[in-house]
This record gives C-alpha cells, sequence and structure tokens, in this order.
C-alpha cells in the first residue's frame, strides 16, 4: 500500500510543478519523478516475487479461489513443473489438501518442508527436486537431504519427493526406472525414502475418490527402510494404474 501512496503523490507533485514553475525548472522536475514513480514500481515487483517465494502456496493461490482450478493448476505443476520452486509450491499445496501438516521449515537451512502426521510425533524433513530423466546421487538435493540428517530431530524422517521423468508422457512415467542403481545404494544406507510426484499425484486422486488411506500410507512411509517407495495395490506388487485428466493450465 505504501509503494501506490508514494507513486499517487509524485503524480500530484509532477502535475503542480508544471502548472506552477518556472519553464527551465518544471521539465526537470516532471521527469524525476516520472523516473522515480518508474524505480518504485520495480522495487514494488522485486517485492511481491520474494513474497511468493516466501510464500509456499502463492504460485497457486495467486489468481484463482476455484478449488476446482486450484487442484488442476496444483496436478499440472504436479506431473509437468516449469521449475523447482513451481513443484515445491505444488508438493505443499497437495500435502496440505491430503490432511497432512506443513510448514517451510524455517528453522533449518537444508530442507525444502517439514511435514507432520496429524495427532502424532512424527514428521518428515522434505527434500523436493526435479528431474528430466531418472534421479541421481549428484543431484544437489542429496547433498542438502545429507545436511538434514544432521541437523533433524529424533522423530523426523528424511524423505525426497522427485519429479523425474518430467517430459516423458504421464501415461509412460510408470514404465521407467525413477532412481539410478547408486541412488538406491545411497537412500538406502542413510535411511532416506524416495516418492515420485507421480506416485504422489496417484496417491491425491486416491484420496479424492474417498479412499482413507493418508495416515496408513505416510506411518508406512515413516517406517520405510529407505529407498523408493511405491503405492501398492491391495494384493498387487505393482503400483495401480494412474487415470490423468487434463489439469488446467498454469
Amino acid at each position: 500500500m505504501l509503494y501506490p501512496l508514494f507513486q499517487l503523490l509524485l503524480a500530484v507533485f509532477s502535475i503542480y510543478s508544471a502548472l506552477k514553475f518556472p519553464e527551465e525548472v518544471k521539465f526537470y522536475l516532471v521527469l524525476l519523478c516520472l523516473m522515480v514513480m518508474l524505480l518504485i514500481s520495480w522495487a514494488d515487483k522485486g517485492k511481491k516475487k520474494a513474497m511468493l517465494q516466501k510464500n509456499p502456496e502463492a504460485e497457486i493461490d495467486a489468481s484463482a479461489k476455484d478449488p476446482a482450478v486450484l487442484e488442476g493448476r496444483a496436478a499440472e505443476a504436479l506431473l509437468s513443473p516449469r521449475n523447482e520452486l513451481i513443484l515445491i509450491d505444488a508438493v505443499h499445496f497437495v500435502l496440505k489438501d491430503l490432511g497432512l501438516m506443513v510448514s517451510t521449515g524455517v528453522n533449518y537451512h537444508s530442507v525444502d518442508r517439514i511435514v507432520k502426521i496429524p495427532e502424532t510425533q512424527r514428521a518428515f524433513g522434505v527434500e523436493v527436486m526435479v528431474s528430466d530423466t531418472a534421479a541421481e546421487q549428484n543431484h544437489p538435493k542429496f547433498t542438502r537431504a545429507l545436511e538434514f540428517e544432521k541437523e533433524k530431530k529424533k522423530k523426523e524422517k528424511t524423505l525426497i519427493i522427485a519429479g523425474t521423468h518430467t517430459r516423458l508422457p504421464v501415461s509412460e512415467r510408470g514404465r521407467v526406472e525413477d532412481t539410478s542403481k547408486a541412488l538406491d545404494d545411497f537412500l538406502i544406507r542413510h535411511n532416506m525414502s524416495l516418492i515420485t510426484t507421480y506416485r504422489l499425484y496417484e496417491l491425491w486422486q486416491k484420496a479424492k475418490k474417498g479412499q482413507n488411506l493418508i495416515a496408513g500410507i505416510f506411518q508406512e512411509l515413516y517406517s520405510h527402510p529407505g529407498g523408493v517407495f511405491a503405492l501398492s495395490s491391495p494384493g498387487d506388487s505393482q503400483p495401480s494404474s494412474l487415470s490423468v485428466v487434463t489439469p488446467t493450465t498454469l
């Protein structure tokens, strides 16, 4: 509110200058006012951009209130993220929609989100990453995950949420390997679990259909010994099929 008010005062002053000051002075005063107004506009845009990065749901919530539109945008960002920041926002939105307690983890230096299972003391330190191919151990987020391992509390577990094969058609995502062998060994060695955004989307859609699986699945995920966590249908060792609706374009 302060920036627009200041711009209005400058606009009024520039008009006053044009009417009251001598010719040799008013031109420079008006020009100076316009330049300052332009600088204020740039500063205001920079401030709004910083606020978007700090607000975990700003990318999704900024321009729509219709739940269907918000969910469509979250689905689009989850499956085909334009960048990592947008994917972090989408993951935050979906986890919160699943009934989990999500925060930005401001007390840590190396985690994207802290996610708590309601009515328990169990929590995850979540790292969110994006890769056009399978996830590899040399991705910077795994270095951050090791840092979180050193600073995490007793009841917290490291969880990687990975957008893998993001350029591959969604219908083919369940047929490819999401991690390298070296990364599998790394995750198991450090008791870290990884779930892909494709599988998180599948879980979200099951919850939308009324399948009350969330608490049990995240308890199971918390007890997972490490490696890739796959959602499975009862009596089926393979992940259940995913029917993807076309989400609203971001």
